[in-house]
């Protein structure tokens, strides 16, 4: 049941359905809530009203602001009346003794962040002289009827209020003074400047206390909940820097371990560090996100080994590292080169349709026919040939299109009796297959 309102000063709840039998409210809370209005009342008469306005749906929307809560009830013959109900609002020095209190106790933080109103949080405050729940003659009535006592429209209020507090007992702190949101952040700051006081200034005391390590045997979870809550904001995040850090050298006089080579580990730490320079960059971007998936392969995850060979030779490593990649996934140099070029150009999506060849069901190859019919009017249109899987040759011309299970084509070109990428892909087969004719007249 959350109220809508202006700002955190004030909370304005729906009217609520009409209450079919049974108690108005089921928390303790509550009932003292309704133990101040049936001992503040002086006529019993206007109370049993009262509760069939409330049950019976009487009670429209109610406002809660500090100090006042306020609703327009009706009479069965449907004359409305403005009630406000008053609740003294505590002072500042009052509400920092509150806070003080609050901020003293994880679990009060705990309770109220779950809904529930503390019962030591009450018993605590009304030690140090604060009643926060009222009490008889705590619950001032005004209405439009002009009852000089409570009367069946401010009794039905309270009545509805009770369920309201049922709920979300923050309704009885903003009439109080202090709305949720001010109040959570109030809490916040204390326990932070708590935090960064000097030794023996506030915190916990010494060996044993309950906020030393060696004397606290654990705490309920809802409590620890609450201690994070608590804590004081992450500091700003750092820096962008400029480029990514450089690897340090490991090339020293102690002779590396069997089977460690330091110049591929170089290679690889300063792999790493590019790679979370681009991260880095797009969480303390504009989007607050790390790179993902994208078709020009910058930044891919997931990748199986054979896949992040080719990623790390995109970055043109010295040629024994190339070699040694070439090998460690199952490529010849000559084809390591190609899947390269083929990375360049889309990433893992166009090493597939280098490397893999798939065979297009009934469905997806009569789509593909028809794209590539309708791409080029009649006069125009190349003759393509099959070439098997999802592969068109276009006859007479060393050019190619092959389509990705994606949906997009690619650009291929045969030189020295071998085929190779020519371009990036495209949703149009058209374009793509001008793409290699392109790079085949050149």
């Amino acid at each position: 049941m959350s109220g809508y309102g202006h700002g955190d000063g004030e909370r304005t709840f729906a009217a609520l359905p009409p209450a079919r039998g049974g108690a108005f409210t089921r928390t303790w809370w509550g009932q003292v809530w309704l133990k101040a209005l049936e001992d503040t009342a002086l006529d019993g008469q206007q109370l049993k009203a009262g509760r069939r306005h409330a049950r019976a749906g009487a009670v429209g929307a109610v406002s809660v602001r500090p100090g006042r809560i306020t609703a327009v009830v009706k009479d069965r013959d449907g004359t409305a009346h403005r009630s406000d109900v008053l609740v003294r609002e505590f002072s500042e020095e009052e509400w920092e003794r509150l806070l003080d209190l609050a901020v003293d106790s994880a679990g009060h933080i705990a309770a109220l962040l779950d809904r529930e109103m503390p019962p030591h949080l009450v018993e605590d405050a009304a030690a140090a002289g604060l009643d926060l729940l009222p009490g008889i003659g705590d619950l001032d009535p005004e209405c439009g009827c002009e009852a000089w006592d409570h009367c069946p429209h401010t009794a039905a209020l309270c009545y509805q209020v009770a369920r309201l507090l049922d709920e979300d007992p923050f309704v009885l702190l903003l009439m109080r003074g202090r709305g949720e949101r001010t109040l959570l952040d109030q809490l916040q700051a204390r326990s932070a400047s708590r935090a960064a006081a000097p030794p023996g200034r506030g915190g916990d005391g010494g060996d044993g206390a309950p906020g030393s390590v060696g004397g606290m045997p654990g705490v309920p979870a809802e409590e620890a909940y609450a201690s994070a809550f608590l804590l004081p904001p992450l500091p700003a995040p750092p820096d962008l820097p400029a480029v990514p850090g450089r690897a340090p050298s490991l090339d020293t006089d102690t002779e590396p371990e069997p089977g460690v080579d330091p110049a591929a580990l170089e290679f690889l730490a300063t792999d790493a560090a590019a790679r979370a320079h681009r991260f880095l960059a797009g969480a303390l971007g504009p989007g607050g996100e790390a790179p993902e998936l994208t078709e020009t392969g910058l930044e891919e995850t997931g990748l199986s080994a054979a896949q992040d060979a080719v990623r790390l030779a995109t970055g043109s490593p010295a040629p024994w590292i190339a070699a040694r990649l070439a090998t460690g996934s199952g490529r010849s140099r000559a084809d390591l080169d190609l899947a390269t070029r083929a990375w360049r150009f889309g990433g893992a999506a166009a090493l597939a349709v280098l490397e893999e060849e798939w065979e297009p069901d009934a469905e997806a190859l009569a789509r593909a026919g028809a794209r590539l019919a309708e791409a080029w009017e009649d006069d125009e249109r190349p003759v393509l040939r099959r070439a098997g899987g999802a592969r068109w040759t276009a006859v007479g011309a060393e050019a190619q299109v092959r389509l990705g299970e994606d949906g997009r084509w690619w650009p291929y070109l045969k030189s020295a009796g071998r085929w190779a990428p020519a371009g990036p892909a495209d949703r149009d087969p058209a374009a793509a297959l001008a793409t290699a004719l392109a790079a085949d007249v050149c």
